[in-house]
């Protein structure tokens, strides 16, 4: 193992050691966004970059989280561009630089690798600006490492103690990273109701256009009939594919109910309700609907996770008044014949609160036109894995743009 890299090594071997770093550390996403899972290289490469977080020097530390930002999250300004502030889309990439510059800067407190170790397995823990994204054990989602605390914690024990035994079997204690292995499966069921996921992909800056409202009913409507010819169950739509607010719209509510007699519709939309903005799913089933409302938000882009005396102004001046939305106070399950299941909405189905209780199945629906072209759709389908197998959920995702599909 090598000793801990001191800062008086030039500059450029710094830069390397942290470009190489933050690439190993972001590999798998792009690796996975190409369509190339790899296990065993998934494996060295999260555990390569682990060990340099805990060796390389502090200003080595420093530029590798600054690379580690962006290379994770240069798409979440994107969505900006909505808002009439595109201006602003490299300004957020360069925040989430900062950020995670002292998200991870927080090793270079020291150059004992221990001390290292302990931090970096509390960091997993922390989500800074209630931004989740960033889960250290992610990095293994796609290897022959668990998910799970304990298994990145061994990880962690392993890449140390080589520093500390000084004896020929120095090394030894590497062994204890094949117990991080996964030896076993999640137990994830099949629905036992058949289900059909209807992608779309309707530009963001389309979406709303008035012209485009009926065309978008009129082939929801032709894809339901298809699904109903097809003998399916439910037929479940990304968020907000109808792009407006149901609840105005009564004669498309009691359609939708005539339809429900053969089939379960589960769609997104908007609410207003008492003048409150709610991000929802309808479910239409057996002549009778129920309605989902968002139970976490997305921070910067559905609610602002500032002090209240800053908040009105960041949200007036930067999302034209657009991040206010409301949530519910509890997760949403829906009864379909007998069968619970979850309701999820884009960002909250990678938040471990959507799977707190009793759960087996989840339907998430999601709208990544936001942030198109980019590796948003990828990396939301590895954290929806990362969770659906932390939790034996299997889930149900229906996209628009990107990432329609059945994660388990």
């Amino acid at each position: 193992m090598i000793n801990t890299l001191k800062s008086n090594k030039p500059i450029l071997f710094d830069i390397l050691c942290a470009i190489i770093t933050a690439f190993l550390f972001s590999s798998f996403i792009y690796l996975e966004d190409l369509g190339i899972t790899i296990k065993l290289i998934n494996t060295i490469f999260g555990i390569t970059s682990l060990a340099l977080l805990l060796y390389i020097s502090k200003r080595a530390i420093l530029m590798s989280g600054f690379l580690i930002g962006p290379l994770w999250f240069y798409w979440v300004g994107y969505s900006f561009e909505y808002n009439g502030v595109g201006y602003l889309s490299p300004v957020v990439t360069l925040i989430f630089a900062f950020i995670y510059t002292a998200f991870f800067g927080i090793l270079a407190f020291t150059n004992k690798v221990y001390i290292r170790a302990i931090l970096l397995f509390a960091l997993s823990f922390f989500e800074p600006m209630d931004w989740n994204w960033l889960q250290i054990e992610l990095i293994f989602v796609e290897s022959y490492i668990g998910v799970f605390k304990y298994q990145l914690a061994l990880v962690l024990l392993a890449l140390t103690l080589p520093t500390y035994i000084k004896s020929n079997y120095k090394y030894a204690p590497l062994i204890l990273i094949f117990l991080a292995f996964n030896f076993t499966t999640p137990n994830q069921k099949d629905s036992p109701l058949k289900i059909k996921l209807v992608p779309t992909d309707i530009k963001q800056d389309k979406k709303w256009k008035s012209e485009l409202k009926y065309p978008t009913i009129n082939m929801i409507y032709m894809e339901i009939t298809k699904a109903i010819n097809e003998d399916y169950d439910i037929v479940v739509f990304p968020e907000s594919v109808f792009p407006l607010y149901m609840n105005h719209k009564p004669m498309l509510i009691e359609q939708l109910l005539r339809l429900s007699s053969k089939i379960t519709i589960i769609a997104g939309a908007l609410l207003d309700e008492n003048g409150t903005n709610y991000n929802v799913t309808y479910m239409f089933t057996k002549g009778k609907y129920a309605i989902a409302k968002k139970l976490v938000l997305v921070p910067f882009g559905e609610y602002i996770p500032l002090p209240n005396f800053i908040k009105q102004f960041v949200n007036d001046t930067f999302f034209a008044g657009a991040s206010d939305f409301k949530t519910a106070t509890k997760p949403t399950d829906f009864m379909i014949d007998g069968i619970k299941y979850r309701n999820a909405i884009c960002y909250e189905a990678t938040c471990q609160e959507l799977y707190d209780g009793d759960v087996d199945f989840v339907i998430a629906s999601s709208n990544n036109a936001w942030f198109s072209p980019s590796i948003e759709p990828t990396l939301q389908n590895l954290l929806m894995r990362y969770y659906a197998r932390k939790n034996g959920v299997t889930i149900y995702h229906c996209a628009n743009y990107k990432g329609t599909g059945i994660i388990k």
